[in-house]
């Protein structure tokens, strides 16, 4: 979240003498708003990061809203001023991990395009940078809250159930796309089904998690991500 400066208050003082007196009065009055604004983001992010880690701990039926209060050390009114039941605690849970997930992505392929333009070099760019963002990941990574909402699917509503669908789709888009302009200019070597390699990343992500954590060995999951790069290597790179 993105916070905005007082730019009412700097409008005002352009206006003149008055101006000036009337954005000093504006400062103060909306500094202390401003204040219990952010205040209030970082109490809901709070209960959001403790949600997280407690649901992929012990799951979302074990996961209670008076442990959150006592560890966010906040009332019950300061808990249901964020969140008006645990339906919506849940929700807002799945919106930040999406948009975590999109955020990093973004940033990874961005990067991967502005050092290559050719779209098979570009993608392989990009496996490798999304490979070194997941070993730097914390060494006992927690698990992924998609995979646990979906393990749970009948303790959420349809809305929240769709939600995790669209994420889920939303992988699969974003690198069917770019195995789509590959193709264009590479054709396969081998029969292969783009649908099938799309949905390989995320695949290996939440496969790659599991393993880790099982074996406690936090180079599984990038490594898997540098494997699907070798193989979309094989797959797309001719001869030379």
């Amino acid at each position: 979240m993105e916070y905005q400066g007082d730019t009412a208050a700097l409008v005002i003082a352009g206006t003149g003498g008055y101006g000036c007196r009337t954005s000093r009065l504006y400062s103060w009055y909306s500094r202390p708003m401003l204040q219990r604004t952010r205040k209030g983001e970082e109490t809901r992010e709070r209960l959001l990061e403790l949600a997280e880690s407690a649901v992929l701990q012990k799951g979302f039926a074990g996961t209670s809203i008076d442990e959150l209060i006592a560890a966010a050390g906040i009332t019950k009114g300061g808990f249901f001023y964020h969140f008006k039941d645990k339906s919506e605690l849940a929700k807002g849970l799945l919106l930040r991990h999406l948009e975590h997930d999109k955020a990093i992505l973004d940033d990874v392929f961005r990067r991967a395009d502005e050092l290559h333009e050719d779209p098979l070099h570009s993608f392989l760019i990009g496996l490798k940078l999304f490979a070194e963002v997941l070993s730097n990941l914390p060494a006992a990574h927690p698990g992924c809250l998609a995979a646990s909402y979906a393990y749970q699917d009948q303790l959420f509503s349809q809305e929240i159930r769709e939600l995790n669908r669209m994420g889920v789709g939303r992988w699969r888009a974003r690198f069917r796309d770019r195995l789509g302009r590959i193709v264009e200019r590479y054709p396969p070597r081998i029969a292969i089904d783009i649908d099938v390699l799309a949905d390989m990343p995320l695949t290996l992500v939440e496969g790659g998690i599991v393993n880790g954590k099982v074996l406690k060995d936090d180079t599984i999951l990038p490594n898997q991500i540098l494997a699907y790069r070798e193989f979309i290597r094989q797959v797309f790179l001719p001869d030379r």
